[in-house]
């Protein structure tokens, strides 16, 4: 390929650091590259995600690589909408950062320390939900903003602690700030979570191969299939209260060592019960299994409530 790839990106600080991990892996298999910032609704507007909807980080940047005016785009996964965009492919979905929760609060503290009342920021009502099933006590307080300003709301005295994604904290280089990386069993991340997905249009098939040949990591994308599934399922779109995390395990299969795909799921009630449910599949299953899950938490009194996920 002798073009120049045109890699799209939004202009937040952890975008362009997701956006030169690919741009660099590219490069190092001899492809010549470009990046290019878009602007997206998102970036414009402080106003809550629940308010300008699904898929304002990702709209822009989808609408830029189907009208020509970038080759790639790079989103973080638990952004795009469930729906599939018939006029893009999902070439890659490189391996994936690890997709867990992570605290950071004052003095060093954990989740367990923090005295009861104190003030958790959060824009997620998924992790609003989990946190306060733990009942510790916490004050729960809408957050919006980059991953910077959020851990200054910390640094500055206004929060107590805030929940992030680990993978952004780690991305950017500030994981010494983690004060806790949180256990899924006590908080399940949203599906996707910690995953990049790298899109092209779906009739450049030279570009498709590259990446996928590049990039794509099969594990990474059978765990996070069978999470986007589950959650597509509930029809809860990738803003709602939903958590899922897949893991590539190992089973014996008579004397043979066989690799599946082990899913955990949580939902909540329109009461804030939190409802949780698991299950084991067959790697070449992800889709399936996703939706045998989501079947599951619908039984046992799941309900789609909207709200930002961040």
């Amino acid at each position: 390929m002798n073009r120049i790839l045109r890699i799209g990106t939004r202009g937040s600080a952890l975008a362009l650091a997701q956006t030169g991990l690919i741009a660099d892996a590219l490069e190092r298999a001899g492809a010549r590259v470009e990046i290019v910032t878009v602007s997206t609704p998102g970036d414009r507007s402080s106003a809550p995600i629940a308010e300008i909807g699904v898929g304002v980080f990702t709209s822009a940047l989808r609408d830029a690589l189907a009208d020509g005016e970038v080759d790639v785009a790079v989103h973080s996964y638990k952004d795009l909408p469930t729906a599939p965009d018939p006029r893009l492919v999902l070439a890659a979905v490189p391996q994936r950062e690890d997709p867990r929760d992570a605290l950071v609060a004052r003095d060093g503290l954990t989740l367990g320390e923090l005295p009861s009342g104190s003030t958790v920021g959060t824009g997620s009502p998924r992790r609003a939900a989990q946190l306060e099933a733990l009942g510790l006590g916490l004050t729960i307080v809408p957050l919006r903003g980059n991953v910077d300003s959020r851990i200054r709301k910390v640094a500055d005295g206004e929060l107590d602690a805030v929940v992030l994604a680990r993978a952004g904290i780690a991305r950017l280089g500030r994981v010494s700030e983690i004060t806790e990386t949180i256990d899924p069993i006590q908080m399940l991340p949203a599906p996707a979570q910690g995953a990049l997905a790298i899109e092209c249009r779906v009739d450049d098939v030279d570009t498709e191969h590259l990446l996928q040949s590049t990039l794509d990591d099969s594990a990474s994308r059978a765990a996070v299939t069978a999470e986007r599934a589950m959650l597509a399922a509930l029809e809860a779109g990738c803003s709602a209260p939903v958590g899922a995390l897949a893991d590539v395990v190992e089973d014996l299969d008579g004397d043979d060592v066989v690799f599946r795909l082990s899913l955990r799921g949580v939902a909540a009630t329109p009461e804030n019960a939190i409802l949780r449910a698991s299950a084991t599949g067959d790697l070449t299953a992800a889709e399936q299994l996703g939706r045998a899950l989501a079947a599951e938490l619908l039984d046992l009194g799941a309900a789609v409530l909207s709200g930002p996920e961040a």
